[in-house]
């Protein structure tokens, strides 16, 4: 069988990685069919990381000036549409929306997310006009669009009239290097990087601090779970919030309201070797998305052997199935349900098991794969 040649444009990871970086890593990771010959260009940043992660795959690194955005895009348009036609290649794949327009070859584009359009008022203006704009023209007019879940497949086919694209699914893996089941100096070294007192257990979140992981209500749930069980004598896990700060102004305005006597930490980013034992440590993960793409906390959650909170909005019941706790994503709601897991000790711990056995299910492997079958089927011309 004749090799085909993939280009795939990784320029678009961010610096610190985040979630479209831990996407390209485990497809490019796992790309191993002898029949592709891969290539990966990569910010100059990001060259090292991936050569050492991806050692079987050509690496090509793009201009330095693309660390700046608009220059990038430039690029994008001209730079990596030249890079495809030098080294052969029959399929672009664009890992993050964005695709060059000259490109007349075999092309694939990868839509993480279709709640630009059906919940605009989660993102910010700018990010909702770019978004929308280019997850358009991707579905109308690319031969093969991947998504992350059957919700954002539907999600898609519901708000954009004129779909041309093949949208196949290809829910993301996990990183078992990274995210296992934590040993006692693990869960301590966690302990220590989150800041928390000696022996003070802990209720762990993990995400962008943005409207829809809904972190008001997070925190007015546990303040009155606290509340609560402080009137009975019984002590409350800390909450502590692992993630960057976004765009939610108004969980940020009580993020920094925040006294010592209310028991929460904003860890910001902890670092990957820390997750597992911040996830798997923790007394639950509580994640009260009000909906996601995929929602890939919830997986990695789930692979350390945590009991995790969410609710059943858009895609989290794929990745969640019957191992997670669910809620509905209000604050009286919220607080019913954590106060249940405290009550219930017993049943965290059997959803702790259930996790386990759920997360294995999520490989780099099957995800690479499905991208395998699109890359050979745009080759040949296949929709």
């Amino acid at each position: 069988m004749p090799q085909t040649t993939v280009l795939i444009d990784g320029t678009a990871v961010p610096r610190n990685l985040g979630g479209v970086g831990r996407y390209v890593e485990g497809v490019v990771s796992h790309l191993t069919d002898p029949a592709l010959d891969v290539h990966l260009v990569v910010r100059p940043v990001h060259a090292a990381h991936f050569r050492e992660i991806a050692p079987h795959l050509t690496l090509h690194t793009a201009p330095a000036w693309t660390d700046s955005v608009p220059l990038r895009f430039l690029w994008e348009q001209t730079g990596l549409p030249a890079l495809g036609r030098r080294l052969g290649a029959t399929v672009l794949h664009s890992p993050h929306y964005t695709f060059p327009f000259s490109w007349r070859r075999g092309s694939v584009v990868t839509l993480h997310d279709a709640t630009f359009f059906s919940n605009p008022e989660w993102h910010s203006r700018l990010k909702r006009t770019f978004f929308t704009w280019w997850s358009r023209r991707s579905l109308r007019t690319r031969p093969v669009v991947i998504v992350p879940s059957a919700a954002t497949a539907t999600e898609a086919r519901r708000v954009v009239p004129g779909i041309r694209a093949d949208v196949r699914v290809a829910p993301l893996g996990v990183d078992r290097t990274v995210f296992h089941e934590p040993s006692t100096a693990e869960v301590e070294d966690a302990r220590i990087a989150a800041t928390l007192p000696d022996d003070a257990s802990w209720i762990a979140f993990l995400g962008t601090i943005e409207p829809r992981k809904n972190v008001t209500a997070l925190l007015d749930a546990y303040a009155s779970v606290r509340d609560a069980r402080a009137l009975t004598g019984s002590d409350t896990p800390w909450l502590v919030l692992s993630g960057a700060r976004g765009w939610d102004d108004a969980a940020i305005e009580r993020l920094d309201a925040l006294q010592d006597a209310d028991h929460v930490i904003e860890a910001g980013y902890l670092p990957l070797e820390d997750l597992s034992g911040f996830l798997g440590g923790a007394e639950f993960v509580v994640y009260p998305s009000l909906g996601e793409g995929f929602g890939l906390p919830v997986v990695e959650a789930m692979a350390t052997g945590a009991c995790v909170l969410t609710t059943r909005r858009l895609s989290l019941p794929e990745v969640g199935g019957d191992a997670a706790v669910y809620t509905e994503p209000s604050a009286q709601d919220l607080a019913v349900a954590m106060a249940s897991l405290l009550d219930d000790p017993a049943l965290a711990t059997a959803h702790r098991a259930s996790a386990l056995a759920r997360a294995a299910s999520f490989t780099w492997e099957a995800t690479a794969a499905v991208h395998t079958h699109a890359y050979r089927a745009v080759a040949g011309g296949v929709r």
